[in-house]
């Protein structure tokens, strides 16, 4: 029998759209509603993924209540797979009365309490079946959420890495002479959307633990605009030597003509794509033991983990990388080579399957839905 699927994603990035590719490819009945607009929605097409149009533009949609109960009953689906919050809490007011699996994806860590109704409508909501975890630190942190007597069953989040293909990192590096950066530098490059979280702050200070004879730059790519940043970075002796070229659609490829990236989260952080797209450009990784970054980065091998908020950390491993080149080589062909073996698409496809067969096998023998009031 045919498992069908409905994946409920809003602008879905290219691992995912993949694995709902090689779902389709292994013979489970996938039906994705996503954004015709999205950058990617063209793979779908192409591969013959059957796609739909359910727009849901706020946490309780009603119109997108009434759209979902129809597509539910037009597709007779065993699974619902939610991609995001306002997908989770719309699915779950329209399963009602249905004898339907749902699943939900968690990509960061925390931001759920039992003292919050919007997370009782969604992740902690008994009606979810599964949480597909991009990194283990989000399962433990679901297992081990306070006060112990209200946690969810410990079989419902289980833990999934996203996947990738190294065949997907093949572009040229860019040329960072176009940013004002000299051909001798020493590149430091940090791929982020700025947010408090994500110690930018104390990447910038960084800087300033670095040695003199250091000619190390410093490129920040996304939305790095806020006024706590722009004054650190004033009255830093590094700023010269710290750029900020805002939003790039080549991200990857500055990242890919670094010398190392760096991801200094202090909290809630999941499986930093950013980081992936380093390591596949052979670029070794400096990251923080926050969230799924140490899953990533095997220190000491592809990179380094270092405490979070320790600027004299990053620091020491940027100087190590600097002073030795053929380390900073061997670390990038490991970091290129763990993404290869360990993050691979292809895994994340058949970890999903066995999770889809897992919870039709709990769907009793000729249930049927319940009819609606």
């Amino acid at each position: 029998m045919t498992i069908k699927v409905l994946c409920i994603v809003d602008d879905s990035d290219r691992p995912t759209v993949e694995s709902f590719i090689g779902m389709h490819k292994a013979g489970i009945g996938v039906t994705v509603s996503c954004q015709s607009a999205s950058p990617n929605f063209h793979f779908l097409a192409e591969a013959g993924v059957p796609t739909v149009e359910l727009p849901l533009r706020k946490n309780i949609d009603l119109n997108g209540i009434r759209l979902l109960r129809a597509e539910f009953a037009r597709g007779n689906y065993d699974i619902v797979h939610t991609f995001n919050n306002k997908a989770i809490s719309n699915v779950i007011l329209a399963a009602r009365g249905r004898n339907i699996k749902i699943v939900a994806y968690r990509g960061i860590v925390g931001a759920v309490s039992f003292l919050d109704p919007m997370s009782w409508m969604r992740y902690l909501n008994p009606r979810i079946d599964r949480i597909i975890c991009v990194c283990e630190a989000i399962r433990q942190h679901f297992l081990h959420m306070k006060p112990a007597f209200l946690r969810m069953p410990p079989e419902r989040p289980v833990t999934i890495h996203k996947g990738h293909r190294l065949e997907w990192y093949d572009q040229q590096p860019a040329s960072l002479s176009t940013i004002g950066i000299p051909d001798d530098a020493f590149v430091i490059s940090c791929v982020a959307n700025y947010r408090p979280r994500k110690g930018v702050e104390v990447l910038v200070d960084a800087m300033s633990h670095l040695p003199a004879d250091m000619p190390a730059h410093l490129v920040l790519v996304g939305n790095m605009s806020a006024s706590k940043l722009d004054k650190q970075i004033a009255a830093s002796p590094a700023r010269d030597r710290i750029h900020r070229p805002g939003y790039r659609k080549d991200a990857p490829r500055i990242s890919a003509a670094s010398d190392v990236f760096c991801l200094a989260s202090t909290k809630r952080e999941g499986l930093p794509r950013s980081v992936i797209e380093a390591m596949a450009y052979r670029v070794p990784a400096v990251v923080t033991n926050s969230g799924g970054s140490p899953e990533l980065v095997v220190d000491g091998e592809c990179g380094y983990v270092v405490p979070v908020f320790d600027a004299k950390a990053l620091a020491t491993a940027f100087e190590k990388l600097y002073r030795d080149p053929q380390l900073k080589a061997r670390m990038g062909q490991a970091a290129r080579d763990r993404i290869g073996i360990h993050f691979r698409n292809e895994v994340t496809v058949e970890k999903t399957i066995a999770l889809y067969r897992e919870l039709v096998a709990e769907t009793p023998s000729g249930a049927a839905d319940i009819p609606q009031p």
